[in-house]
């Protein structure tokens, strides 16, 4: 019986862990997933694109559009600077203005600290390249 439900429970938890991480909006409504292996989709669960853990950033057919270092420090595809991830969750840019902050509550928020949206579980960076960078970013 205890054999069953391990085996139970750890079917489950890989099921949640497959789905990815939720990001959601000001208004909670989800916007996208980040999945533990760096998937990165939309609501829909169409592939926007991929982070992977060597900091390569990818669209969803598998184009480089940046990377992230381990310091940090956001690229684009051409290695320039497109700006920084700090450790306490601040997101600047090249000039190292602030753009926002993505708090260990997952909150995410705008320079002025408007709430912009929730990654809750997410990983600081990975939510800042969503949100400040790549895939969430408003056109």
């Amino acid at each position: 019986m205890k054999r069953t439900i391990l085996i139970f429970a750890l079917l489950l938890g890989g099921v949640f862990t497959a789905f990815g991480q939720t990001i959601e909006d000001s208004s909670r409504r989800t916007i996208g997933y980040i999945s533990t292996s760096g998937t990165v989709e939309d609501s829909s669960r169409r592939t926007l694109g991929y982070i992977s853990s060597s900091g390569t950033i990818e669209d969803s057919s598998r184009r480089t559009l940046g990377y992230i270092t381990k310091s940090g420090t956001v690229e684009d595809s051409s290695r320039r600077t497109l700006g920084y991830i700090t450790s306490s969750g601040t997101v600047e840019n090249s000039s190292r203005s602030t753009l926002g902050y993505v708090n260990s509550n997952g909150t995410v928020e705008d320079s002025s600290r408007r709430t912009l949206g929730y990654a809750k579980d997410v990983d600081q960076k990975s939510a800042a390249i969503f949100f400040f960078f790549f895939f969430g970013r408003r056109q």
